[in-house]
């Protein structure tokens, strides 16, 4: 027995991998600068840089497509995905862009200027950059525990309200345009905020008449460790605590490339009428008519079919389980990793794994490449690269966690290539001493650099030796 229940779906189309050798591999990512993103995806044998975009969708999601009304303005599949927004978010406005960050660009548009400030339970890459090119400044106020690996606190992504307290008072309730809270933190390995926590914050934050913005990209996940872990919510379903996570909340921007089992596209929900005419004119700026915001028809279509299958639970149950089954072989081999393990990813403390490495020498970009060399299996950085820069000093940012993000596609792997995942990263783990040196940019871009950044041995031609 294996401990890890059987997927509820059975495979129904299959897309050829290709093996590679080492010394393939390591022609690869040399000539990708040390850097997975940039490797071609035919040269990764398991694909767990990121699970936004990368789902399989369902018979029912393909059969959605085919319903796709593409009109240019008015199409009959906005409605089908707004009546699936306000049915299992509860969002009265419902904005379609064409992913994500579209949302985040829009919603920093309208409420960012100059000098201002945003708090949020700890910093995404992209979201935080749309705050600093709007002139804001984000401010950490998560629990001391999400920065802390080894903690085993059941909700890592809570708020701490005595650091919201202290930003309120220091900087005035007047410069902060609204507070950025995810539901699922990435940036602490996928760790929930608890339905408790979010209601108070929500409650602090209107009592100062500041609106709160979800990230739900992610909140099914969240909703499920709600479910498994907050007293009193055991018995409800996870429509209902789905609704629960988001009905404290001002609005959402949310990524449908996540939990929404979807390739592409994405929403802003808002309760607001003036503000959500306000980024309707945006959207027509920069993402497309408010009626499609950059999506055509049929992902619509995709994408509400995908909502109505994500809160299914035997769905979610399965795909956590996944998640945690990896987690678990990792622990239990002794590669040390964040816990507990989060909703959508394993992560590989790179700190911990390679001591030897300094942080300046970008601990988890290595490691990263690292996993590549040995079995072709692409991870992200989460650490110094992904930090950036400090926009006033030009220091690189080093934040308290530096890890390899092993994120796992949903319905897409079969338990032998989770266990082949496993097998490397242990391997690499029990041989670390061989990795010698790390990595210096060779190539630095101005934003979002962990994307197009390349690097290179900082001695030697190889990391290993």
């Amino acid at each position: 027995m294996s401990g890890h229940p059987a997927e509820p779906w059975r495979v129904k189309m299959v897309e050829p991998l290709r093996a590679t050798t080492r010394e393939y591999r390591e022609q690869a990512i040399r000539a990708a600068g040390w850097n997975p993103c940039l490797l071609r995806s035919e040269d990764v044998y398991v694909d767990l840089f990121t699970d936004s975009g990368t789902n399989a969708m369902s018979d029912r999601q393909w059969s959605a497509l085919m319903r796709g009304d593409e009109a240019y303005a008015g199409a009959r599949s906005f409605y089908v995905l707004e009546e699936a927004v306000r049915t299992h978010y509860g969002y009265e406005h419902v904005i379609p862009v064409h992913q994500g960050r579209g949302g985040e660009n829009i919603l920093s548009r309208c409420l960012l200027r100059p000098g201002t400030h945003v708090a949020g339970n700890m910093y995404f890459p992209s979201t935080r950059a749309h705050q600093e090119l709007n002139g804001a400044t984000f401010h950490d106020v998560i629990i001391d525990e999400a920065h802390d690996p080894d903690d085993e606190h059941p909700f890592k992504g809570n708020v701490d309200l005595g650091k919201l307290k202290v930003l309120i008072d220091a900087v005035g309730a007047g410069t902060i345009p609204y507070l950025s809270i995810a539901a699922t933190v990435n940036m602490a390995g996928g760790q929930p905020i608890s339905v408790a926590n979010l209601t108070e914050v929500a409650e602090l934050a209107h009592h100062h008449g500041i609106p709160v913005f979800l990230d739900t990209a992610r909140a099914v996940e969240n909703a499920w460790f709600v479910k498994q872990r907050e007293p009193g919510w055991a018995d409800r379903s996870i429509t209902d605590i789905l609704r629960a996570l988001c009905a404290p909340t001002d609005g959402a921007v949310m990524s449908a490339k996540k939990d929404s089992l979807a390739n592409i596209g994405g929403w802003i929900g808002l309760r607001d009428p003036e503000l959500a005419e306000q980024a309707r004119g945006l959207v027509l700026l920069y993402e497309g008519l408010h009626t499609y915001g950059g999506m055509a028809g049929r992902d619509m279509e995709a994408i509400a079919q995908g909502i109505t299958e994500s809160v299914d639970e035997d769905h979610i149950s399965a795909r956590i389980a996944q998640v945690e089954y990896l987690g678990r072989r990792l622990h239990t081999a002794g590669v040390p990793i964040i816990r507990p393990v989060g909703g959508h990813c394993v992560c590989v403390d790179a700190t911990a794994t390679l001591p030897h490495i300094p942080r300046t020498q970008f601990t988890a970009q290595t490691l990263a490449a690292a996993v590549y060399l040995d079995a072709g299996i692409r991870g992200v950085e989460r650490g110094g690269v992904s930090a950036g820069r400090d926009p006033r000093t030009g220091e690189n940012r080093f934040p308290p966690l530096e890890f390899l993000r092993l994120a796992i596609p949903r319905r897409v792997y079969t338990q032998s290539h989770i266990d082949l995942v496993a097998d490397s990263v242990i391997r690499v783990h029990r041989h670390r001493d061989r990795i010698t040196s790390g990595l210096a940019f060779a190539y630095e871009p101005s934003h979002l650099r962990f994307f197009q950044a390349r690097f290179a041995p900082v001695r030697g031609t190889s990391i290993w030796d």
